[in-house]
């Protein structure tokens, strides 16, 4: 018997209005039921956090009380995270000694923002004028939609939901219509911690009757949004509506640069971990390898022998390395890809090809593009175990080629010349740059891209500014009476 999972709207669980079947990607099968929330219960949702906005229990609580809650939120994730673990890696497929990792160490990312939420302070304004004392006062922003993919979600939304609460605001989290699991069962870690009814409501439903009523919703002050491009364009054009501010972390297609004088066998292993962990399957991920001519042949030599070694099994064993993808759907958008870039020059050094086993999974695989002119395993993001490999000979043309792709979330830079490191670095168009090193992150870090990688940052104390607003207040100090009332002072 499948499991079953609810909605969380106003400090209560409930069924939605509909119910849909959510796959198990290993097994191509059933395995769970998950509530549909469509226009009604979005409303509901909203309505709901924008009361909470300005009720007693949660807008009279100080900011270091706010913070206490966080606190016995992050120790309540920790605490869940092999539950969690175990429900996320049977509704994505990832695979559990990923999860298990990942989501204990999302409770750090509450605790940053537990301690930041009694530190958002104002600020005193030495103005030019005369007997006149100002000052900055930080409000939180409103009702937060926050919006969040499948992959990563408890992460992805840790970096949303923490630092919205630590700034006071209400949050709406909808979880993605693929596999939507974890984070509906999150909502009970919220209800345990003691957040007042409606502070976080945790929803899941698909576009037009959830996604975007929640995001043209004219109560929602902000959206906070991690998916893909196409969808981000729908939800700009959505808050047209509402004239809510939005941050947008999207797509990439990251460049991962080995110069010759680097450290062969650690670039290699970085190389494995940008693109094959997770099954590809990052905003982040490594799948443009620029590698200096001269040692093209010995690296790939290494990558291809550690690659064709990797261990695909069963998401639950903790012995596998290497998973299946989220969807069937994944599954037939890469095929269709890599049928294309080879028809286009691309030529395979290892896998491309569906696995023969029951479930979603595609061979992890490394496609030579050296000489072709910009395949689409170069230019498009495939979301998946895909490497796609070019050359270089000069510094310079290592930058170029970093550079020609309308994305700009991450890259990697592998040499052991800290002059060059650094001009590099400052050369590439990406928000992350990693050196000599791949994937990794911290709550005091802030992440995000520029170009179609989207606009804004999560993670650090930054973030947990842009959730809040900012009131001026002026007091003036004089008893005499206003000279001029016609005169702007």
């Amino acid at each position: 018997m499948s499991q079953s999972f609810q909605l969380y709207i106003d400090g209560q669980f409930e069924p939605g209005a509909a119910s849909f079947g959510s796959v198990n990607p290993a097994t191509g099968r059933v395995w769970a039921q998950m509530p549909e929330a469509r226009t009604q219960e979005v409303n509901r949702a909203v309505d709901a956090a924008d009361r909470a906005l300005d009720a007693p229990a949660w807008k009279g609580l100080t900011a270091s009380a706010r913070g206490k809650l966080l606190y016995k939120l992050a120790d309540l994730v920790e605490k869940a995270a092999p539950r969690l673990a175990e429900i996320e890696t049977s509704d994505t497929g990832k695979i559990i000694r990923e999860t298990s990792s990942q989501i204990a160490y999302v409770a750090e990312y509450y605790r940053y923002y537990a301690g930041i939420a009694d530190k958002l302070e104002g600020s005193h304004i030495p103005v030019d004028k005369q007997d006149m004392q100002v000052w900055l006062e930080r409000e939180p922003v409103g009702v937060v939609a926050a919006i969040v993919p499948w992959n990563s979600q408890l992460f992805l939304s840790a970096v949303k939901v923490g630092p919205a609460l630590a700034a006071g605001c209400t949050v709406v989290l909808k979880a993605s219509e693929e596999a939507p699991g974890p984070l509906l069962e999150f909502a009970k870690l919220i209800h345990e911690a003691g957040f007042p009814p409606g502070v976080v409501n945790v929803i899941t439903g698909f576009g037009p009757e959830c996604g975007a009523v929640l995001s043209s919703h004219p109560k929602v002050s902000k959206v906070a949004f991690t998916g893909g491009p196409e969808t981000a364009r729908h939800i700009v054009a959505n808050t047209a509506n509402n004239l809510a501010k939005v941050s947008l972390e999207l797509g990439g297609k990251s460049p991962f640069i080995v110069f010759a004088d680097t450290d062969i066998e650690s670039a290699v292993n970085a190389q494995v971990a940008a693109i094959f962990a997770a099954s590809g399957q990052s905003c982040v991920a490594g799948s443009r390898l620029l590698i200096e001519a001269s040692v093209k042949d010995r690296f790939l030599s290494m990558l291809i022998e550690r690659v064709e070694r990797i261990r695909v099994g069963a998401p639950n064993d903790v012995a596998t390395e290497f998973g299946p993808l989220c969807t069937e759907r994944q599954l037939r958008n890469i095929e269709a890809i890599v049928e294309k870039s080879l028809k286009q020059g691309a030529k395979v050094l290892t896998g491309a090809k569906a696995l023969d086993r029951e479930g979603f999974y595609y061979a992890p695989t490394i496609l030579d593009c050296t000489g072709v002119d910009r395949p689409d395993c170069i230019t498009k993001e495939l979301f998946g175990p895909v490497l796609s490999v070019d050359t270089f000979a000069s510094e310079q043309e290592a930058i170029d080629k970093a550079n020609s792709t309308v994305f700009g979330l991450a890259a990697g830079i592998f040499t052991t010349n800290l002059t060059r490191a650094h001009r590099v670095s400052k050369r590439i168009k990406s928000g992350i740059v990693w050196i000599n090193t791949y994937r990794v992150v911290s709550p005091l870090a802030p992440f995000g891209g520029f170009g179609l990688s989207g606009h804004g940052r999560e993670g650090g104390l930054s973030a947990a500014l842009e959730y809040t607003t900012t009131r001026t207040v002026w007091l003036r100090t004089s008893d005499e009476p206003i000279s001029d009332p016609f005169v702007m002072r």
